[in-house]
């Protein structure tokens, strides 16, 4: 991939049905759904319109003995995967998957941060930009917002700031529920840390997508077998957001007006 040191460029679903996944985003998101062509794995596509936005697949048994749960996990765009991990490691995050090679996609590896929310780090051999995350204007069907709720606010501004050159600047008082501070990459807002709320399992990435309607989406979710966590809530700029789990547990957030 083209894109700079920093960027989202890709989203996983990791999922224990497949199929019930495909049926459940293309109802609640429009998204429709594509083999990869991978013969060694079941590896999907999600796309908006022509747009590749994310990847899903089933959780393998040995993933299931290695601890997967159904998850959303980001792909971060780095110059340099053996170079960003070593550097990483130093910083305290810890490695899940070393740096490999997928033969005509790219070179990657999973490290998770010192407060444990895994993510994926890559350098794609594609020369094709990614559109998986809207940086530039708002697009339906693309991710939205990046958000990390943590335990340590403190330590994760530090830490991502310094390993994709992100910006922290900004942010919002939440009252007892702490801050919400924003994050900039380039010319752009890409999404904001928080403190963990104490009902949260543990620190982790939530990934919004857009939606054109998100009562609408939010009904949907509800007639799929998903559950809303947070109803819609307004939102700075007058669009409303909402979080909610999927049917097979899978945390995601949607982003959309109210029409």
């Amino acid at each position: 991939m083209s894109d700079p040191h920093g960027n989202f460029v890709w989203y996983e679903l990791l999922t224990g049905d497949a199929d019930a996944a495909s049926a459940f985003y293309g109802a609640v998101i429009g998204w429709t759904a594509s083999d990869s062509g991978q013969a060694a794995m079941d590896y999907r596509f999600f796309h908006a319109g022509d747009a590749g936005i994310a990847g899903f697949m089933p959780i393998t048994p040995d993933m299931a003995a290695g601890g997967a749960q159904p998850s959303w996990l980001g792909y971060i765009a780095v110059d340099d995967v053996d170079a960003s991990v070593a550097s990483m490691v130093e910083a305290g995050a810890t490695v899940h998957m070393p740096a490999f090679d997928l033969d005509g996609v790219g070179r990657m590896a999973m490290v998770a941060d010192a407060q444990g929310v895994p993510f994926y780090i890559m350098r794609g051999f594609s020369d094709e930009p990614s559109v998986s995350f809207a940086a530039d204007e708002p697009r339906v069907g693309h991710c939205a917002w990046n958000e990390l709720s943590t335990t340590d606010p403190v330590n994760a501004v530090d830490f991502y700031t310094s390993q994709f050159g992100w910006r922290q600047e900004g942010e919002m008082d939440m009252g007892p529920l702490g801050t919400y501070q924003f994050l900039y990459h380039g010319p752009g807002m890409i999404g904001a840390i928080m403190p963990k709320m104490p009902e949260m399992p543990a620190a982790a990435w939530t990934y919004y997508f857009r939606v054109a309607d998100i009562d609408g989406a939010a009904s949907t979710i509800a007639a799929h077998g998903g559950t809303i966590l947070q109803e819609p809530i307004e939102i700075p700029g007058g669009e409303y957001s909402l979080v909610a789990i999927d049917p097979a547990g899978a945390a995601f957030g949607l982003v959309g007006a109210r029409v």
